[in-house]
């Protein structure tokens, strides 16, 4: 029957072609094969398996028999060849079953909480899965359990942590987890807005993922943060359910949460509705624009001093407006405890005052629809790029080609992104001179990652930056010299809404510098950084920044800095933009087309 050839044994032992021939399985743990060699020989682990089927002695991590330990392999072959039970008599499996009747099992939800800023691991969002159960309403999905992936991280990881996850340096282990838990972390520690897709699996589609994330229960992965990564695993589990999907297939060499559910979401009748759950975060300033501007002052002056619940100004308001101003203050203190504030006992004081006085008036909270800041991620741009144009600079004009392998700067339509963030990694520019009859390497970007933090009254968070590089530069004799460099800044950002929305910001930065233009071949420095950038309407964006560097090391000089750009977007995947750099006499001008894939 050549069982050991057909694809659902492949997808249950994560078998992938080997590049020269041969397979070789993505799982890392020994344990999970009944075979010595069954890592690499489909057919040797088939039949160790079902040898070991005959056997009660207890085997993998969760020291079960076989048929146990490994369900979901027992039952595909159990279909496959018709089991005597005469001659292989089956075990009972309590533990597994006691498992799946917790779970009573209805529907798969997958979950996708957007991008968390302050969290390498978290840079590009997260996937996991709910399962929910019979019965339960929207209301109470909250109480279901996930299936979730994730790296076993020590708490002194300290710097080795980007290092290690980068390389494969930890293991990734399945956990079931209650929904509450995670939705507190994400949404109310974190403050990352949840997105949830429900997924049209029949029961018994459901019944054999469920069983593979059991028999992955026994076992870990090496984690690779940019390829096997939460998302990657959790796509394998799809596949299982449903072998006609192929999802893993799609991604090579990164797999980015964000694609994964672009991915699933494109594949016809497999996604059901979407819902949304706002962060704690997103509920308050949703909810302030709401209010008028004398109901605004009264918020922040009533999240400052309690005591003014008993002022005439307040007093004064209908109670249906008290209740809402007391709603959202209970709503502030609450995000301020979960987000660790150093003041944490203090809002827990002012929360207990505002909850006692909102006790008093026996009114049911307004049924306020959120709309999120940033749309699902399916409806935004693939996260890879390729831009091609050409410009003139100074005295010499030029044809340029530029491929990113992701993920997102503040001029790519945000449409699906986290607002006011840019990741960029891995960007390579190729670029002509005419004149100068010169192909070179124009600039590379291994990363350039920067989180603008608008601040009003309630959040005061600061902005961030770190980039580094290299890029060819003009320095006094020399005319086209590469240029290595690494910077990164603190600072703030605030938003107005004069014309659609625009945020400004500023930064005091430190900036390295490595080139053999410089004396010393070096030069290290620092100084500040100011701009904006604005939405003149949905696809048209400007951006202005200016900034000034002084390097008292190495190469004792300085640099201003202007840049202008803009970018309109022609379709979810097409953008054009036009560029104009100056940096220390040197002047740049570049248009270029620009697509996502």
């Amino acid at each position: 029957m050549k069982l050991a050839d057909e694809r659902e044994w492949h997808l249950l032992l994560h078998y992938r072609k080997n590049l020269f021939g041969g397979y070789t399985s993505e799982q890392d743990d020994p344990g999970f094969f009944l075979s010595p060699n069954g890592k690499a020989d489909p057919q040797a682990e088939l039949e160790a398996t079902l040898a070991q089927f005959f056997s009660d002695e207890l085997v993998g991590r969760s020291r079960q028999p076989a048929q146990c330990a490994f369900v979901a392999r027992y039952h595909w072959l159990k279909e496959k060849l018709r089991f005597d039970h005469a001659r292989l008599a089956p075990i009972r499996c309590d533990r597994f079953e006691r498992w799946l009747a917790e779970f009573n099992a209805e529907s798969i939800t997958l979950i996708f909480p957007s991008a968390f800023m302050n969290n390498p691991a978290s840079m590009f969002g997260h996937t996991l899965m709910r399962i929910d159960q019979q019965g339960q309403t929207e209301q109470t999905r909250i109480l279901a359990y996930t299936i979730n992936y994730a790296a076993d991280v020590p708490p002194d990881a300290g710097l080795a942590y980007p290092i290690r996850g980068i390389f494969g340096g930890y293991r990734g282990y399945f956990s079931t987890i209650p929904y509450y838990l995670k939705v507190q972390e994400y949404r109310d520690i974190e403050n990352r807005d949840i997105w949830e897709y429900k997924l049209n699996f029949t029961q018994p589609q459901i019944r054999r993922l469920l069983m593979h994330a059991w028999e992955l229960g026994n076992a870990y992965f090496d984690y690779f943060f940019f390829k096997e990564n939460c998302s990657y695993h959790l796509l394998s589990l799809l596949e299982y359910a449903d072998p006609t999907l192929h999802l893993t297939d799609q991604f090579l060499f990164w797999t980015v949460p964000a694609d994964t559910v672009r991915l699933v979401a494109t594949q016809p009748g497999l996604v059901g509705n979407i819902a949304y759950r706002p962060s704690r975060s997103t509920l308050i300033k949703r909810k302030r624009e709401t209010l008028s501007d004398t109901e605004r002052r009264l918020a922040t002056r009533l999240i400052e001093d309690v005591a003014l619940i008993q002022s005439e100004a307040f007093t004064k308001l209908s109670p249906k407006r008290q209740a809402f101003l007391l709603d959202l203050a209970s709503d502030y203190f609450r995000y301020k405890i979960d987000t660790r504030d150093s003041d944490a006992a203090v809002y827990k004081e002012r929360n207990r005052a505002i909850l006692t006085a909102r006790s008093g008036l026996r009114i049911q909270p307004d049924d306020l629809k959120i709309i999120p800041f940033a749309k699902q991620p399916e409806l935004g741009h693939k996260t890879s790029r390729v831009s091609v144009g050409g410009g003139w600079r100074n005295d010499d004009t030029f044809e340029e080609v530029t491929v990113r392998a992701g993920y997102h700067d503040l001029l790519d339509p945000e449409i699906g992104y986290t607002p006011d963030a840019q990741i960029e990694l891995v960007s390579l520019s190729l670029r002509h001179y005419n004149r100068a009859e010169q192909t070179r390497l124009e600039r590379a970007t291994l990363a350039n990652v920067l989180s603008l933090s608008p601040m009003d009254a309630l959040f005061k968070a600061p902005s961030w930056k770190i980039s580094a590089g290299y890029q060819t530069i003009r320095h006094r004799e020399c005319q086209l010299c590469g240029n290595g460099n690494v910077s990164g800044g603190i600072g703030a950002a605030v938003e107005t809404q004069w014309l659609n929305r625009e945020v400004y910001f500023a930064f005091a930065e430190a900036d390295a510098n490595v080139s053999h233009a410089y004396e010393e071949r070096h030069r290290v420095g620092g100084g500040g950084t100011v701009g904006m950038y604005g939405d003149l309407t949905d696809r048209w964006r400007v951006m202005v920044t200016g900034s000034y560097l002084r390097y008292p090391l190495g190469d004792k000089s300085d640099d201003v800095r202007w840049f202008v750009g803009q970018r309109y977007t022609l379709g979810q995947n097409l953008a054009v933009r036009l560029e104009y750099t100056h940096r220390d006499r040197d002047n740049d001008v570049l248009f270029t087309v620009q697509g996502y894939f």
